[in-house]
């Protein structure tokens, strides 16, 4: 008989309850239902992601790939069509032979282009530095000169920019930048600020440096509302190039010009019909660029 009796290691003796082990795995299997009932939740009050925003899914239907294309080449059919029968005199066929509307047409992309590069290398690292501490409080200086520049007539700018700068294709540039800087700054700075300060605290929290914070964190959340002033900023530029012919910029103005001084009607339809059908494709390939472009994470079904 011994004196203490034998305690086990369980045993009350010790000052402890004896501990219940769960068998390996039970904790696998909970989360697992859990994740189950979650999703079952989610399907049945339409919170469920869509299929569309699934990895691998199809994120553009294919109405957004077709009707415009199509919609373009009709059109552009119908006007080559219907100028081909028109009745062209020698001063109407002065103002669109020896590949006269091909050189509008290539330098009119060539300004919206040139523009739209110099747009983004200004507004967008502009906008990023006005949402840092440091020149927050310049923000609404440079607003205010943004805001200057489409509050001009492009016209005006245009002319003035013709006394400054000289005639050519350069001054049509910088009037461009000018007017379309404001689209792409704005919403630069909007995306920025309207993050949630949470999660920028989190980023730092685990470590990140401010760079990483900002390519990681703010620029990706901030996407798509810079490709929507974007998108903006190409539109407006393919309208603003048809002033370049003020100027002596060239582009597709240069055959509206024509067939309003001439008044010959043929010259000025096919000059507003190629621009118009310039903008659209312009606003198209954008549109398709803003949802490819757009983070997994934050693409709505479209």
């Amino acid at each position: 008989m011994s004196s203490g009796g034998e305690r086990g290691p369980g045993s009350a003796g010790s000052g402890s309850r004896p501990r219940a082990h769960r068998p390996p795995g039970d904790h696998e299997g909970f989360a697992l239902r859990d994740n189950v009932e979650m999703g079952q939740r989610e399907l049945a009050s339409g919170e469920a992601p869509t299929p569309s925003a699934a990895a691998g899914g199809r994120r553009i239907s294919w109405q957004k790939w077709t009707f415009m294309p199509a919609f373009l080449v009709a059109a552009l059919l119908t006007t080559w069509l219907w100028f081909r029968g028109a009745r062209l005199d020698s001063i109407a066929h002065q103002a669109v032979d020896n590949g006269k509307v091909w050189l509008a047409l290539r330098q009119h992309i060539q300004l919206t282009a040139i523009s739209t590069f110099f747009v983004l290398i200004i507004a967008i690292p502009l906008g990023i530095a006005l949402t840092r501490s440091r020149l927050r409080r310049a923000t609404p200086f440079a607003m205010a000169l943004a805001n200057l520049g489409q509050a001009v007539p492009a016209l005006g700018l245009l002319i003035l920019l013709v006394i400054w700068l000289g005639i050519g294709a350069r001054s049509a540039i910088v009037g461009m930048v000018i007017y379309a800087v404001l689209p792409v700054l704005a919403n630069t700075i909007a995306g920025l600020r309207g993050i949630d300060p949470t999660l920028t605290e989190a980023a730092r929290g685990i470590g990140m440096s401010p760079t990483g914070v900002l390519s990681k964190v703010e620029l990706p959340l901030a996407v798509p509302l810079i490709l929507a002033g974007v998108r903006t900023a190409l539109v407006l530029n393919v309208g603003t190039a048809t002033l370049a012919t003020f100027g002596g910029g060239g582009g597709l103005g240069d055959l509206i010009s024509a067939g309003i001084v001439t008044q010959r009607m043929p010259v000025l339809i096919l000059g507003s019909v190629l621009t118009v059908a310039l903008a659209l494709l312009v606003e198209w390939l954008a549109s398709l660029a803003e949802l490819l472009l757009r983070p997994r994470g934050l693409e709505v079904a479209s």
